[in-house]
């Protein structure tokens, strides 16, 4: 491939549209991934140390209600692992929340039936309106953007923070973390917050009105972050979090077992991962997860070289992911064939908010860090 290169510290390339190298072969994608560590990481004993002493916090504020905290579970590795720490480790009283889409795996449903079972933790499921859901995924396949999951991961924050401010509870105890997602480029997956692109996708290609699906506007999330004060706390940034050592735990002490790849808990997210990126806009984003772990110190460079090298799921298993796929929305072989061949489509081509939430996320960060610092 012509003027093909791959970062020489990471394993990101020219795919991504933007990327660009310094006279070392360093990309910019990474480079901007050490600068999210240096000041969003505090896994050294300081980081520990105040963490501690936010826990004790929530405790404290948690004594006269029925939960101090909550939790998102999907049966995967981080939200799992989250569970973990909180009750086993900490100490904490946490309801688990678990967003039902319609798409989880069987393995994803044991899993979480397990581990909160051993470790006795209530949870809260909430299930998606089908038909309304799945029109606005067709939808979404459909505005040709990238990000496909956009309405799962919008869904999953409004549910956490609207069960939070019902139950009178102000932390959200998350398993997001800067050493194995944080070094995403915008232009493969674009920020799942933004109702307005959400609205305005399906209102251009939808059937259905959205009458119950979970939509939190940035104002919404103004209100329930800055005024109600729900305070989102991503815990796996504050300790050593290796993810392979937080597997054998799991799986020893939760009998959890593991999909094989990343958020493939989900057969939709599977489907969306190893078919529908790689596929229709040649992007795979084992490279982003793969670099991340290997900027941290993880994992080695030729190791995930070596990983990307290998297709992302066997041809059976995307053959029968399509299959289930189409089937379970609706699309026959030409309808899905006119979504994977029609071209991909920026997400600035939708009307979005990404200017005002670019504002807010870092109001928001700092919020964190504060809280974390007051703890």
């Amino acid at each position: 491939m012509a003027g093909y290169q791959v970062c020489t510290r990471c394993i990101m390339d020219t795919t991504v549209a933007d990327i660009v190298f310094d006279e070392n072969g360093v990309c910019n994608v990474c480079q901007q991934f050490v600068a999210r560590m240096d000041s969003e990481l505090h896994n050294d004993a300081e980081g520990q140390r105040r963490l501690k002493a936010l826990m004790e916090k929530i405790k404290a504020e948690g004594q006269k209600k029925e939960y101090d905290c909550v939790i998102g579970v999907s049966g995967g590795v981080d939200s799992t692992y989250v569970a973990y720490l909180v009750k086993k480790v900490y100490g904490l009283r946490p309801l688990a929340v678990h967003l039902d889409n319609g798409w989880d795996s069987e393995l994803a449903v044991a899993n979480v039936e397990q581990v909160l079972k051993r470790l006795d933790i209530d949870l809260y499921t909430y299930v998606l309106d089908w038909e309304e859901f799945k029109d606005l995924q067709i939808s979404f396949l459909k505005s040709s953007i990238s990000n496909a999951e956009i309405p799962t991961d919008h869904a999953i924050w409004a549910l956490l923070v609207r069960t939070a401010a019902r139950y009178g509870v102000r932390y959200i105890i998350s398993g997001s973390n800067i050493v194995t997602e944080a070094l995403m480029p915008e232009s493969w997956l674009y920020n799942s917050k933004d109702a307005k692109i959400i609205k305005a996708i399906q209102n251009q290609f939808g059937h259905m009105k959205l009458k119950t699906f979970p939509l939190l506007s940035t104002l919404d999330f103004v209100y329930y972050l800055m005024i109600r004060g729900i305070r989102w706390i991503p815990i796996l940034n504050y300790i050593p979090y290796i993810k392979e050592e937080a597997k054998q735990i799991l799986m020893q002490d939760l009998g959890w077992r593991d999909y094989g790849g990343k958020h493939y808990e989900s057969i939709y997210t599977r489907f969306f991962h190893a078919y529908y990126l790689p596929e229709k806009f040649g992007v795979d984003l084992r490279r982003s997860y793969l670099s991340a772990v290997v900027v941290s110190g993880q994992m080695s460079r030729l190791e995930a070289l070596r990983e990307i090298a290998q297709p992302p799921a066997s041809p059976d298993q995307i053959e029968e992911d399509i299959e289930f796929v189409t089937k379970k929305l609706g699309l026959n072989a030409k309808a899905f064939d006119e979504i994977m061949k029609a071209p991909p489509i920026p997400f600035t081509n939708y009307p979005n908010v990404d200017h005002l939430w670019k504002r807010l996320s870092s109001v928001v960060r700092a919020a964190r860090r504060r809280v974390i610092l007051e703890g």
